[in-house]
């Protein structure tokens, strides 16, 4: 199994040019991948830079026909002419995808600029049996939020991975509880560098049989430094330095093939990340 994750600044290159196929292309450049996790997708928000205010939803969809497009809008507001502007991100899978759930963070009150976010959570039928794929973008500009933000990973991790031990009783209909699994993959911009407390709690064990979460680069890698995967060809923000990850359970540490940061490409601000899974 193949996943990139990549927040691709909702298109725009660093040579200033917006193309969603040119993204496409470029992931399939990095791998023949299963699964591919998007961060920073837009639709109605022609103030963002090069943006026509395209739905990119629906055109990353139809570039990657024959996968399964799940989207994630954690903005959602009104465009004053009686439609939405929706900005969030997204999981494409070629694999076969079961119930797919979407959790929001809480927006705390801290007086910093910051929008809400939410966690897509999708099971991915995978050869070696099913696991939820997990996607997220944490706040940037707030420690405070993104502390709230690995609550709500870590406890909709737990409730998932206990669900999975004590299955809902069988239903019929919107009662029909699918396949459960406590196997996990967790991607995305975190927006922490790999020293932060708020990254280490996100890898705290949980116990009563919840499988913690790994850093995927460790498992492979081990005390190897991660890559930089942010402002490394702009650093309009910071100095150059990691921010997009990838996180397995426990259970999946030993099928953890490789995981590779593409630092070469420039089609995004951020570097997009591979996984690989025997």
């Amino acid at each position: 199994m193949k996943l990139i994750t990549w927040n691709i600044q909702w298109g725009l290159g660093i040579d200033g040019r917006l193309d969603l196929a040119r993204v496409v292309a470029d992931a399939r450049r990095i791998a023949d991948f299963d699964v591919l996790c998007l961060q920073e997708v837009a639709d109605n928000f022609p103030e963002l830079k090069q943006s026509r205010g395209e739905n990119q939803f629906a055109e990353l969809a139809a570039l990657l026909p024959g996968h399964t497009a799940i989207e994630g809008v954690a903005v959602d507001l009104p465009d004053g002419k009686g439609g939405r502007k929706r900005f969030g991100n997204m999981i494409l899978s070629r694999l076969p995808v079961g119930r797919v759930l979407r959790h929001a963070a809480p927006w705390v009150a801290d007086g910093h600029r910051s929008m809400p976010r939410l966690v897509i959570e999708a099971v991915v039928h995978a050869a070696f049996g099913p696991v939820r794929v997990m996607t997220t973008h944490l706040e940037f500009y707030s420690a405070d939020q993104r502390s709230a933000q690995v609550a709500t990973i870590r406890d909709a991790h737990r409730v998932a991975a206990e669900r999975a031990l004590r299955p809902p009783r069988a239903g019929n209909g919107t009662f029909d509880p699918d396949v459960q699994t406590p196997s996990a993959i967790l991607t995305g911009d975190f927006n922490m560098t790999p020293d932060e407390p708020i990254l280490r709690a996100l890898l705290d064990p949980f116990g009563d049989g919840v499988p913690a979460f790994r850093d995927a680069w460790t498992v492979a890698h081990g005390d190897v430094p991660h890559p930089h995967s942010f402002c490394i060809y702009e650093q309009l923000h910071k100095p150059p330095h990691t921010s997009d990850y990838v996180l397995v359970t426990e259970d999946l540490a030993p099928r953890v093939r490789n995981l590779v940061y593409d630092t070469a490409t420039q089609v995004s601000d951020h570097q997009p990340v591979l996984l690989e899974l025997a």
